[in-house]
């Protein structure tokens, strides 16, 4: 009887856990209003370099959901004068929601880190204090493992936002989704919208 109530007990635990890890995997939505605004702000993956301006992510990621979504990426820009940008579009704009995909510029031209973290930090705070949420999405740091900085973890963790860290390395590591060693094509831009998608209600 022992042996039985023992194996019960064991199927149980299993099943428990199980149900945990999915919970666990299960991503946050962001529910957004009717009229709810998606700010897009980055740089040359934001702006959709390599690609038709109508095959960028944000214009993409427009079509998936139906929602307002605004391009406000400027290739080649580096975090310190995304900075300095932020205010004034979340003042135009009036988000509900800003995707932050920045400093792959700053990493390429191997900039201090700690002034990577500080400044994303600081959009982090600008965006929240406007009232809009947040979602970070991570760059990968220049190499061949193609491996997401560690520093957006720690930003989403010390400021406690969502963060999808790993479509924008997924694509950099396939050429076909590519339109140079960098920046990908269509069909690249295409993965990031379904995947930011599913963070979206």
């Amino acid at each position: 009887m022992r042996q039985i109530n023992r194996k019960w007990t064991f199927l149980l635990l299993i099943i428990a856990l199980v149900f945990l890890q999915a919970c666990s995997d299960e991503k946050q939505k962001f529910e957004l209003t009717d009229s709810g605004v998606i700010l897009a702000f980055g740089d040359s993956l934001t702006f959709g370099t390599g690609a038709n301006p109508e095959q960028s992510y944000p214009a993409q990621l427009a079509k998936l959901t139906g929602r307002t979504v605004i391009n406000a990426g400027v290739p080649g820009e580096i975090s310190e004068k995304a900075l300095e940008r932020l205010p004034e579009l979340l003042n135009k704009h009036h988000p509900q929601l800003v995707i932050l995909c920045h400093g792959g510029n700053d990493l390429l031209r191997k900039l201090n880190v700690g002034e990577l973290e500080s400044n994303l930090g600081k959009m982090v705070d600008l965006i929240q204090q406007s009232g809009a949420e947040v979602l970070l999405v991570s760059v990968p740091k220049p190499g061949l493992l193609m491996q997401a900085s560690p520093v957006y973890q720690r930003i989403a963790e010390d400021k406690d936002v969502a963060i999808e860290d790993g479509i924008i390395a997924k694509v950099e590591a396939e050429i076909e989704w590519k339109s140079d060693p960098i920046h990908p094509n269509a069909i690249g831009y295409k993965k990031i919208a379904e995947q930011l998608a599913l963070w979206i209600n």
